[in-house]
């Protein structure tokens, strides 16, 4: 079975290139760079030069022209690098000409990215989703990876009219590889439609028992995880390591209104993600598309905060969720305490919709509680009740899913002034006292 090289134990300098072919378009090439170093040192590799340059005309070969790619590839050698790192796409075919002209590892930001995604993957579902990935970009790379494609077998060679004989080892080789990595293929995605149908099973029965699901998704490092912390009380892995998350952490967190709430932490989204990534983590990020509401974290602090908006705005797009009901979240504000213009700014370009919070120093959290209580308000029926006391069930039942505000005796009965969750309004709709009947949405905070 083949695999990609392992570029983190290979290489120990990497000099980046970023290619833009409008010069309209080189600041946000300089900000894709800037975001590749980062990715790139995630890998432990360090940084010993970088390139942003213009390409008036694509070139088939080596994607900038062939006397820039010369130019290029003694520049990193001259920096030291062992590695060339693209920002951009490359084919395989363009891919293999800088290794065969420079004689040097080249891998570009999707390879990257993949390699970044192994590093993290913890669980079954996260490393089957991770493999899938990488052997959908391996496979159309084969005769990149194999030393011995130039050797010729020897001797004669069995089959019809010697057919065998007369090609070379690595051509059998190469042949044999993509047949075992197409099976390889298939029988993961039929692994993943389990896993599916595993995740379909556990939504089926949060939905029966009428809990609300929200997904908390975002750029990469905004702080997604932490806010899931806090909000949760858990210890959710949070690290200030771009995809620190790669598998969905569900976590059930009880408001104050009593209203319960799944709240899902989802993979983060980064600019140019490539397509075949989408499609892997599907599993993953299904969570989003049947989450009842979304939290889009964002980084206040970023400068390119908008770009970042934008790019999980069109992941959610492509995923079919742009259209939920979300919450804009604009976390780490604390960062910018002292740039009054910056935080005017922000709340300008996003009007009344984002909530301004830091998960750091827990400002705005308490609006941001409340905005998931407005949204979830139709679920729940604040309810004057008098119950038996033989009723035990029916007010443990209360405890257990919704949430007692008051408690008063008058003999024999219990009076109770409640939140009740929708799905169980029919259990007490009978002790409701007369005048004191709730209309749904009715809970008060």
């Amino acid at each position: 079975m083949f695999d990609t090289r392992e570029k983190p134990k290979m290489v120990e300098s990497a000099f980046l290139i970023g290619a833009y072919f409008d010069r309209a378009d080189e600041a946000e090439a300089r900000s894709l760079l800037a975001e590749l170093v980062e990715l790139v040192s995630t890998l432990g590799i360090a940084i010993s030069g970088q390139a942003c340059v213009f390409v008036r005309d694509r070139n088939k070969r080596y994607l900038t022209g062939s006397g820039k790619a010369h130019e290029l590839i003694e520049e990193a050698k001259q920096a030291g690098a062992d590695c060339i790192v693209f920002d951009n796409e490359l084919a395989p075919a363009q891919q293999r000409a800088w290794e065969e002209e420079g004689d040097i590892t080249v891998i570009d930001r999707e390879e990257v990215i993949l390699d970044i995604f192994r590093m993290r993957a913890q669980t079954r579902e996260a490393r089957l989703q991770v493999e899938l990935a990488r052997m959908q970009y391996s496979l159309p790379r084969l005769a990149r990876m194999w030393s011995h494609l130039d050797r010729q077998r020897g001797g004669s060679g069995g089959g019809k009219g010697g057919g065998a004989a007369s090609r070379g080892e690595g051509e059998q080789q190469i042949e044999v590889d993509r047949r075992l990595a197409r099976g390889r293929i298939e029988r993961i995605k039929e692994e993943l439609d389990d896993v599916r149908r595993v995740r379909q099973t556990q939504r089926k029965q949060r939905t029966d028992e009428g809990i609300c699901q929200a997904s908390i998704v975002g750029y990469t490092n905004a702080g997604k995880s932490s806010l899931l912390n806090l909000l949760a009380g858990s210890d959710v892995l949070a690290e200030d390591k771009l995809f620190a998350t790669l598998d969905p952490t569900t976590r059930r967190i009880e408001l104050p209104d009593g209203q319960t709430l799944l709240l899902t932490d989802t993979v983060g989204f980064v600019r140019n993600l490539p397509h075949r990534l989408v499609e892997a983590f599907k599993a993953t990020l299904e969570e989003a598309v049947l989450a009842d509401f979304l939290i889009h974290v964002l980084d206040a602090s970023a400068p390119e905060v908008y770009a970042f908006h934008e790019t999980t705005l069109s992941v959610l797009r492509e995923l079919g969720a742009a259209d939920k009901p979300t919450i804009t979240v604009l976390n780490k504000v604390d960062l910018l305490a002292g740039d009054a213009a910056r935080l005017h700014e922000l709340k300008r370009h996003f009007e009344r919709d984002a909530v301004l919070i830091s998960v750091h120093t827990e400002e705005g959290i308490g609006t941001l509680v409340d905005r998931l209580m407005d949204l979830m308000i139709d679920r729940v029926s604040r309810l004057h009740l008098r119950l038996p006391q033989l009723r035990q069930d029916l007010i443990a039942l209360i405890h257990r899913e919704g949430k007692v505000l008051s408690t008063e005796y008058d003999g024999n009965d219990v009076l109770l002034t409640a939140i009740i969750p929708h799905p169980l309004r029919h259990h007490f709709v009978p002790f409701v006292e007369e005048g004191a009947r709730s209309s749904p949405g009715s809970a008060n905070r």
